[in-house]
């Protein structure tokens, strides 16, 4: 996927890599939610409603006491908030990918995303997946830093 150099860049950040971030102060997640933080003119930076009603669920249920921690991150965070996809735009992707994940697939494509950041290999990095010759390409959170650095250096 090439990008045109005057274009912004498009990340649709996972679920799983939000609650990394907010469980490690190191690593890929964490520096890539620094950056969306900074809101920098040339990277946009979203999310789906369904993911965030995803990291909710999962800090409430194994992380409790970083509840604070992702409320105070969720308001300085410029993320785009995707609305949740309707079941029409869920079903053009379940036989794609787990239906647990569709409506992942179906809020990125919807934002226009460039990039799908996520560190799910399992579901988002199959054969199948990575075939169907989306709109989206699917990277890890290092990987989306090596993209932003490439941006970078041509600034």
């Amino acid at each position: 996927m090439r990008n045109n150099p005057s274009q912004r860049l498009k990340f649709f950040i996972d679920s799983n890599v939000i609650l990394s971030s907010l469980i490690s102060s190191e690593g890929s997640p964490r520096l890539l939610i620094d950056i969306a933080i900074s809101n920098l003119s040339f990277i946009e930076f979203m999310t789906g409603k369904y993911n965030l009603m995803e990291v909710e669920k999962n800090i409430n249920k194994k992380f409790a006491p970083l509840l604070p921690l992702y409320k105070e991150y969720l308001n300085k965070l410029q993320f785009t908030i995707i609305p949740l996809p309707n079941k029409e735009e869920v079903a053009i992707y379940n036989d794609l990918i787990h239906p647990k994940d569709a409506p992942v697939l179906a809020s990125t494509i919807k934002g226009k995303a460039n990039y799908l950041v996520t560190g799910d290999k399992k579901d988002f990095k199959t054969e199948k997946l990575l075939k169907a010759n989306l709109p989206v390409k699917i990277v890890n959170p290092a990987e989306a830093l090596t993209i932003i650095e490439k941006r970078l250096l041509r600034h």
